[in-house]
């Protein structure tokens, strides 16, 4: 006679510093050592395991029914169990707000422009309201740290890293808050550039711009005194021993290059691990000869790289009746399609490495589904072709955010309150 499944709400979890999640299906890339585990189910990639969490932490796992001991058990009844969502690039000073400020033509130039209108109604209380309701959205989805950029231009910077300031003494016992300055790198040759990288340092914050100038409609040829900027911001941020984190080359225009100026400081400044480059859409259609000059000056400076396909296949050559977005050279390889029919561009997706699943699984916190997933797709997750590489001795730079990776959280009352409040939408932020 078959079990009958109990509802995932009706769980009653131990109230004890040490107990056992039993018969939880855990993917087998998410752990350290997958071989030390043979798969339940071979088709899903997924072992069914017993959890022994002590503290709020991983402790141990175990083959499911292999330990018997005294110590309290829940069983999950073969539900998936994953380490907490980290967003690792995200703009909570301009969440919802496309209501009141719609973005006209769904283009790049047209994104700053609105940005720029609606920056005039960014009072901190304001602020509060939309950086609150996406912490909330993002809590109640397992998300456990966030890095957000902070726009950082001197008519908004301090009342935005005050509001990132209060939300983040409010947040702390749920997710793991940084934030990173978001500002044209031109403003750094001005007094403007030790202003902020102090209102950096004293907000535990991290060093960031975006490398294009304050009159420029959007990303172009390199400035002509990018090497002297990139050396004012890497001294600013060794003098503050702060992280670096920037907005680079996001644009479909090849002329955009950027990226190697990076690459080049982080060398000469031995900034190695240190550095993070967001978006590089325009290494995606440049030469291939030039984008692996690219990608081997990443390598050597061990430049993380993190790639926003749903943001910039969104906002990056939307063009009138034509699908693909972006024209294909004669001599590229023909498109690939990733899990459930999506469509990736050659070399858009690049990874030249990644932390490791072990730094999140072996010592993180643990999420559970209410059901199994549904999978990742064939091509989830994976370069285009001829682009997938790892940089060689790469290492996960400082981040801050281990900590949030190692709690234990799950659907309880309160999480399924807020998932409950959002629901029905009577707190999400209403324009004036």
């Amino acid at each position: 006679m078959s079990q009958t499944r109990q509802h995932f709400s009706d769980i009653v979890w131990p109230d004890v510093a040490s107990y056992w999640i039993g018969n939880a299906r855990v993917p087998l890339s998410l752990l350290a050592k997958p071989d030390a585990f043979t798969p339940q189910d071979r088709e899903d990639g997924a072992a069914l395991l017993d959890v022994l969490i002590e503290n709020g932490r991983i402790a141990r796992l175990a083959p499911s029914g292999s330990v018997a001991d005294q110590q309290p058990r829940i069983d999950l009844q073969g539900r998936q169990l994953w380490p907490m969502l980290v967003d690792m690039h995200t703009h909570l000073d301009r969440g919802h707000t496309v209501v009141r400020s719609p973005n006209i033509s769904g283009g790049f130039s047209d994104a700053l422009k609105a940005t720029a209108a609606d920056r005039l109604k960014w009072t901190h209380d304001d602020l509060i309201a939309r950086m609150g309701f996406g912490l909330r959205s993002a809590y109640a989805h397992g998300v456990s740290a966030i890095r957000t950029h902070l726009d950082s231009v001197p008519q908004q910077a301090e009342r935005s890293w005050n509001a990132f300031r209060d939300m983040r003494a409010e947040w702390k016992d749920k997710i793991a808050l940084q934030a990173v300055s978001l500002l044209p790198i031109d403003l750094f040759r001005e007094e403007w550039g030790d202003k902020i990288a102090k209102i950096v340092a004293e907000s535990g914050g991290i060093l960031g711009a975006v490398t294009r100038a304050a009159n420029a409609g959007g990303h172009g040829a390199p400035l002509d005194d990018l090497d002297a900027l990139m050396d004012r911001l890497f001294g600013l941020a060794a003098r503050y021993d702060l992280d670096i984190d920037l907005h680079v080359d996001e644009t479909s225009d090849p002329r955009a290059a950027a990226l190697p100026y990076v690459a080049r400081a982080a060398i000469r400044h031995g900034y190695q691990n240190r550095v993070t480059c967001g978006h590089c859409c325009s290494l995606a259609v440049q030469p291939e000869e030039q984008a692996d000059r690219t990608m081997d000056l990443l390598a050597e400076g061990k430049v993380a790289v993190v790639t926003l396909p749903t943001a910039n296949l969104y906002l990056q050559d939307r063009g009138q009746g034509r699908t693909p977005r972006h024209p294909r050279p004669r001599d590229a390889p023909p498109w690939h399609r990733g899990g459930r029919g999506r469509r990736q561009l050659p070399r858009l997706f690049l990874r030249l490495w990644r932390p490791r699943h072990d730094r999140y699984v072996a010592a993180g916190g643990p999420r559970a589904a209410s059901r199994p997933s549904a999978g990742r797709g064939a091509g989830a997750g994976r370069s285009g072709p001829g682009r997938h590489r790892q940089a060689r001795g790469a290492r996960p730079h400082r981040g801050g955010c281990s900590g949030a990776l190692d709690r234990v959280q799950r659907t309880h009352a309160e999480r399924d309150h807020v998932a409950s409040s959002l629901r029905s939408h009577r707190d999400r932020p209403r324009p004036p």
